[in-house]
């Protein structure tokens, strides 16, 4: 009987203790709202992604997520700040509280939304690993990299990957592994490692930081899948909701041509149906995610569509000149898609 009472008393105890943490998990648009911003976790300095402007501020389309955020939040896209962390760092800063959102070009992997105490909220950008070689080393194609010294992050998903195709094809590499994504460039720049890997996109990143950006090439094979998107602890349904649906509504904004120029005089026409419920001129669908009736007005307002965001950070006009690709609209010959605002 003693074993039993004592047996219950423990069973009592942890199911306070996972109720007092749910509770925890679930206080974070509370906590964001009392502070009056939301604590971002980024890169520690990736063009594209995010990286200080030459005013210090951060820059690309993974701060840009955070902004739209905070602008569907408190109608402010400025209302963000920023931790600058590097791969190592990101997760730990997610789990303790550090930040409320990681949006730092982290890859969707089972092991991390299953097995961390976390939960990926979309896909930001669709990419996968590649290789960036100086022109001199004479190969068009990784299968000729056999005996290379390749540079790599350390605590990326791409030491196991770029272990995975060699040991696939019979090729012998040596690993060279560093801490932040400039230490890897600047050791390929200085002839140290013969191969950079990394996130493509990170690849062309890297590339326009170097000295003489037009001496390295890019190889044409992409070796995995990385889905890149932000992410918010477990056990938090309505933070994770408002990080989804932000992610959802930019895109849902660019398919319905809705833009940063357009977004307020369409908020008032009420003509088209599917917009007025995206806008909140019909229906409370910010209600639904605790968040204003405009949300979707002042994020596109202030931050932009998804194309005008992709555009603006990693586009043609950038010095990275990414094309859309797979992260093209789904009626544009992409994967991006979106769920209804209804």
């Amino acid at each position: 009987m003693k074993m039993l009472k004592t047996t219950l008393a423990v069973l009592t105890a942890a199911a306070a203790l996972g109720a007092t943490s749910f509770a925890q998990a679930g206080a974070t648009l509370d906590a964001v709202k009392k502070k009056g911003f939301v604590q971002c976790g980024v890169s520690d300095g990736l063009p594209g992604f995010s990286v200080p402007d030459a005013k210090g501020n951060i820059v690309g389309i993974d701060a840009d997520v955070c902004r739209a955020v905070a602008a569907a939040v408190f109608g402010d896209a400025t209302k963000v700040k920023f931790s600058q962390l590097n791969a190592k760092e990101r997760f730990t800063a997610l789990q303790s509280g550090e930040v409320d959102v990681l949006s730092r070009n982290t890859t969707w992997t089972s092991s991390r939304d299953a097995g961390m105490g976390l939960v990926f909220a979309g896909v930001t950008y669709y990419d996968g690993i590649g290789f960036l070689v100086n022109k001199k080393l004479g190969v068009s194609s990784a299968k000729e990299l056999d005996g290379a010294t390749v540079c790599i992050q350390a605590g990326t998903t791409t030491e196991l990957n770029v272990s995975d195709y060699f040991r696939a094809n019979g090729l012998k590499y040596t690993p060279i592994t560093f801490d932040t994504s400039d230490e890897s460039a600047k050791s390929l720049e200085s002839g140290r490692c013969d191969v950079l890997t990394s996130d493509k996109s990170q690849l062309y990143a890297q590339r326009s930081k170097l000295a003489a950006p037009t001496d390295y090439v890019v190889l044409p094979e992409t070796i995995s899948k990385e889905p890149l998107g932000p992410v918010v602890r477990k056990g938090d349904e309505e933070w994770f909701s408002i990080v989804k649906w932000t992610l959802f509504a930019m895109l849902n904004a660019e398919e319905a041509g809705l833009t940063s120029k357009n977004v307020e005089a369409e908020a008032k026409s009420g003509k088209n149906p599917d917009n007025a419920r995206l806008l909140g001129a019909d229906g409370e669908y910010g209600k639904d995610l605790k968040l204003p009736k405009d949300w979707v007005v002042q994020i596109v307002k202030q931050v932009g569509n998804y194309g005008e965001v992709f555009e603006k950070n990693l586009g043609k006009s950038t010095p990275l000149q990414i094309d859309r690709g797979l992260n093209a609209l789904w009626n544009n010959g992409g994967i991006q898609y979106a769920p209804p605002v209804r």
